[in-house]
């Protein structure tokens, strides 16, 4: 795979996938059991190539598939979902929620009004100071930055993206500290060596202590296309379970 700038790579995604206030959805108002159950708005257009993407199909050709939604509409239906099933969480997934910076804030904006608490799933690449001091106006606003590995080199070959992009991560980690926004730190670690998890808490403990305050441990799930791509990409994943919870090598 030939390694690209994300942040020059979300600029071309942001093309496809916002059109005035409104950005393309692969779907709006989806249940599922996560955080304990949570109304969720799958989005179109990422920024990373990760090889253990799960998203597919809609990742890889988002001019192609889904709808072009406002930020009103996509919170109606957010709430409808919630209501209809007594969650009190709301989010967006499948691919990089923060591109598409002017759609995600009047969707908080929106969203802020109600009584729920919105979780902001990101690879963190976006999080620059700007967008950093934009969020923290939003008190219903919980960030889970999802960082893809544990080194730089690591990080490349899981993303395709310049190893650079992992000091960024970790730049933008560090303001979200200091600017003290909520936010969790997922780390996926089923391709990582012990003595990288080591090196990367060290590393995180002399920026604040309120990053290792919500680390999460993050692995694989081998889905069929999770399978594949892992397999096409000559990557074994050292833990890996399968959609099931229960632990599986991939072959």
């Amino acid at each position: 795979m030939e390694i690209f700038d994300p942040i020059e790579k979300a600029k071309e995604v942001e093309k496809l996938v916002i059109k005035g206030d409104g950005r393309k959805y692969y779907r709006l108002g989806r249940g599922g059991r996560w955080y304990g159950g949570i109304s969720t708005a799958d989005c179109l257009g990422c920024n990373l190539k990760c090889a253990f993407c799960w998203f597919g199909e809609p990742r890889d050709n988002p001019s192609k598939l889904g709808n072009f939604y406002t930020p009103e509409k996509v919170a109606e239906e957010l709430i409808r979902c919630a209501r209809k099933n007594n969650y009190h969480l709301l989010r967006l997934s499948g691919n990089e929620p923060t591109i598409g910076k002017s759609h995600l804030l009047k969707l908080l904006e929106i969203l802020s009004k109600e009584n729920y608490l919105f979780i902001l799933e990101t690879n963190g690449t976006l999080l620059d100071l700007n967008y950093i001091k934009d969020l923290k106006n939003f008190k219903n606003l919980r960030i889970r930055v999802s960082l893809k590995g544990t080194e730089r080199d690591e990080f490349s070959t899981l993303t395709g993206a310049i190893p650079e992009t992992f000091d960024l991560v970790i730049e933008n980690l560090k303001n979200l500290a200091d600017f003290n926004l909520r936010f969790n730190l997922a780390v996926m670690l089923s391709f990582s060596k012990e003595e990288n998890i080591i090196n990367l808490k060290e590393k995180l403990k002399k920026i604040s202590n309120k990053i290792l305050k919500n680390f999460e441990e993050e692995y694989v799930f081998l889905y069929p296309i999770v399978k594949e791509r892992l397999k096409k990409a000559n990557i074994l994943p050292k833990i890996a379970y399968n959609p099931n919870g229960i632990p599986e090598k991939l072959i």
